[in-house]
């Protein structure tokens, strides 16, 4: 065998090994990866993954039957008990009580066993952390300023960064229904080169829109109403929270189906150099 400068290679006494077995150094066999560098697609997520990343980050699921679990995206039974029961406790126990201190201990701790339950179930802390940090907020507000109704302020300001958040979502031409279903629905970001995809989901995300401006149309005056309005404020976000919110989704998701016939957009793939 001959080296590249022509001259016939040293006897070390060492076998060598086959060439299509070995390579030359700083050279790659065929077909394998370069040190270091990663196959096109291997390392660097694709558009619909980054698209699927977000869905579930944001919280949404789907079943076996690739449809949004609706009851699952909205945090499953207990996820709803996380969220609904703190409030209900509060209520509960100012009506029974009029103290406004034990009635906010009573909420936080309600909240903080949630917490305590997931530790011994060893499922992730996020949506029951986020309730005692939501709950704690609503409590300081109220405590600091006395009044009961100032537990249940934090969620219009909530609801209010949703809404400006998905309205500028729409103007950008990125509806979230779009980034979320689009993901259930295998269309990865292909759909936004489909004007009719575009204003479907931009329509899907102006009903959730939708439901977030009527929970501030009902609650807000509800709240105005200082005490006297203080049961009626706190029944009303019981059911306008996460039934009306699966109500929406479950709406958009149907807004935003598909004609019949019509083939979802799939995520192109890069043409190969032989074509």
């Amino acid at each position: 065998m001959t080296v590249a400068n022509g001259s016939e290679p040293k006897d070390t006494g060492r076998p060598t090994p086959p060439q299509d077995e070995a390579s030359l150094p700083g050279e790659a066999k065929p077909g394998a990866a370069k040190p270091g560098a990663a196959s096109p697609g291997a390392d660097s997520p694709s558009v619909s993954e980054l698209a699927a990343g977000y869905a579930e980050k944001a919280g949404l699921h789907r079943n076996s039957a690739g449809h949004v679990d609706m009851l699952k995206s909205a945090g499953g039974v207990q996820g709803i008990a996380e969220s609904i029961l703190p409030g209900l406790v509060f209520l509960v126990a100012f009506t029974i009580t009029r103290d406004l201190t034990l009635s906010l201990i009573a909420a936080l701790a309600t909240a903080a066993v949630f917490t305590v339950v997931r530790l011994i179930q060893r499922r992730p802390l996020t949506q029951a952390l986020a309730g005692v940090v939501g709950v704690g907020i609503s409590a300081w507000l109220a405590n600091t300023t006395g009044k009961a109704e100032d537990f249940y302020v934090l969620g219009f300001f909530t609801n209010i960064a949703y809404i400006a958040g998905m309205v500028l979502s729409i103007v950008l031409k990125w509806p979230v229904a779009g980034l979320l279903f689009g993901f259930v629905r295998n269309e990865g970001l292909e759909w936004r080169k489909d004007p009719e995809r575009l204003r479907a989901y931009s329509l899907g995300t102006w009903i959730v829109v939708a439901v977030l401006a009527l929970r501030l149309v009902v609650q807000v005056p509800l709240y105005f109403m200082g005490e006297p309005g203080l049961t009626a404020l706190a029944t009303t976000r019981l059911l306008m929270g996460a039934p009306l919110y699966i109500l929406g989704l479950w709406v958009a998701w149907l807004v935003t189906k598909p004609a019949v016939g019509e083939p979802a957009p799939q995520p192109s793939k890069p043409s190969s150099s032989a074509d």
